[in-house]
């Protein structure tokens, strides 16, 4: 069997992958060891900028109308007494920001809508197949896959390894993935109870007794976190976690009737020493893995899958094989920081039970500034620079109707907007490139001034969006040869 691209792990990365790859009609096949999709809560935060890309691939608006908003936290004295505070910074929805909080939804619900928005393209994953190892060449992977039916083997252009923190993918490259042990364990469940309201967020003492019960939005469960020993069996049993959920937080009124999934972890903080060796490349969990505080992780693991996919195509479509390198360029950097905020996260959770969240959990802030993917020409005191996050802008087309910058950019083209031009477009048409015109009489109207205010345009300016929603190029100068050069490098 053959095929462009070969995915390695089912989860959040891979999903986000094939169904980037399957809107570009990139031929792939995705496979999952597991004999069927996860079934717990486990990653139940979506960043806003998650949802920004979620928006991209069709299905944000399905998580927000299947999950909710994360509720305050209600920290219970010993006297029974309580006191309530936001856990998470919510800000209103502005026109550059279309989502201002993040959301609350649970890991199995969130990656069932990516395999339903998946199906609607025409794929599914291959649960019950197991890498069983792989070989590489100048030109193509060789992989064995085995089933309850036997052992195929899969030649492919490329193997994406999203295959988690013990990645067979990682450990047959003899990738290092060094870091630490972080000295905390955990466990996580997911509970039918009666006993406690469903509008706040439970918690209960501080260190090592802590424990928090937290209603799963889109389900009718809660949510069990709290701190174990390091050392020594734990008892999962319904029983066992009823017994020490009466106990830690001294209420007999709180009934567990069933766990729906349950899980003890040792929590480390791990980034690999390469993203890439040839034609094979990692993603997600693969890469990196950090403690689960600050709604990090799927969240990290998805942008990785934005950042990659486009890039596959493009590289499948004839751009230069080197652009694949800047994906570990841009993505090593952003999980590193990612894996020291966790980690200081998870000190304030262990020492002061602190779990509140502001803008800089929200990845809104994110971007490549420094990559040899951006190009600056304005040299200016701009809002923006080149590599950062594109805003959204709400417009109107020649038409009269409301159009969102966003919308523009579920193509999954690059878009090149030139403001106020006092010509014709310099720039011929190609295959990947919308070239689109921003002026009075344009195709595109700017009529409240979002899109000057946001970028900080002037008539004449000129910016191309990369096809993961960045800023590529801001020139002055819509014939710059450092332009032109640049789209006939890259836009495929």
């Amino acid at each position: 069997m053959d095929t462009d691209v070969l995915i390695c792990g089912a989860g959040a990365a891979g999903l986000t992958l094939a169904i980037d790859l399957a809107r570009r009609h990139i031929p792939f096949m995705l496979i999952d060891q597991a004999e069927a999709p996860f079934a717990g809560s486990r990653g139940k935060g979506i960043q806003p900028r998650t949802l920004e890309i979620f928006e991209a691939l069709d299905v944000a608006d399905r998580m927000i109308a299947a999950g909710g908003y994360y509720p305050a936290q209600r920290h219970y004295a010993a006297d029974g007494g309580y006191r309530d505070e936001a856990s998470i910074a919510a800000n209103a929805a502005t026109p550059a920001e279309p989502y201002g909080q993040p959301l609350m939804l649970p890991q199995h619900l969130t990656e069932g809508i990516l395999r339903a928005r998946l199906a609607e393209l025409g794929h599914a994953p291959r649960y019950g197949h197991t890498l069983a190892g792989f070989e590489q060449s100048d030109c193509a992977v060789t992989a064995r896959v085995t089933s309850a039916t036997g052992e195929i083997v899969v030649q492919a252009r490329y193997l994406i390894g999203a295959d988690g923190g013990r990645s067979v993918v990682r450990k047959t490259l003899d990738i290092d993935f060094p870091g630490e042990s972080l000295n905390a364990r955990a466990v996580v469940a997911d509970l039918s109870l009666s006993g406690l309201t469903r509008d706040v967020w439970h918690r209960w003492g501080s260190g090592a007794r802590q424990i928090s019960l937290c209603p799963l939005q889109g389900t009718e469960l809660f949510q069990l976190q709290m701190p174990i020993p390091l050392d020594g069996a734990f008892d999962l049993s319904d029983a066992g976690l009823a017994a020490v959920i009466a106990e830690r937080t001294g209420r007999s009124d709180i009934e567990v009737h069933t766990v729906h999934w349950r899980s003890d972890y040792a929590m480390s903080a791990r980034l690999a020493e390469r993203y890439r060796v040839g034609r094979v490349l990692l993603a997600g969990d693969a890469a990196h893995v950090h403690p689960p505080t600050g709604g990090q992780g799927l969240n990290t693991s998805v942008q990785d899958a934005w950042n990659l996919g486009w890039k596959l195509a493009a590289v499948l479509h004839g751009a230069d094989d080197a652009l694949l390198d800047t994906y570990e360029a841009e993505r090593r950097a952003i999980a590193a920081e990612m894996l020291g905020m966790s980690t200081q996260l998870l000190d304030a959770a262990r020492l002061r039970g602190d779990l509140r969240r502001g803008r800089e959990q929200q990845q809104l802030d994110l971007g490549y500034p420094d990559s040899s993917l951006s190009l600056d020409e304005r040299n200016d005191d701009a809002p923006l620079r080149a590599g950062y996050r594109a805003p959204d802008a709400p417009c109107i087309g020649a038409g009269g109707q409301p159009v969102r910058l966003f919308s523009l950019l579920k193509s999954g083209d690059w878009i090149m907007l030139r403001y106020e031009p006092d010509g014709a477009p310099a720039i011929p048409p190609r295959r990947g490139l919308r070239v689109i015109t921003v002026g009075r009489h344009a195709e595109l109207r700017d009529h409240e001034n979002h899109l000057r205010t946001a970028y900080g345009f002037a008539p004449g300016d000129i910016t191309l969006l990369r096809p993961d929603g960045y800023l590529a190029a801001l020139t002055h100068d819509e014939r710059s040869p450092a332009l032109k050069e640049y789209i006939d490098r890259l836009v495929r």
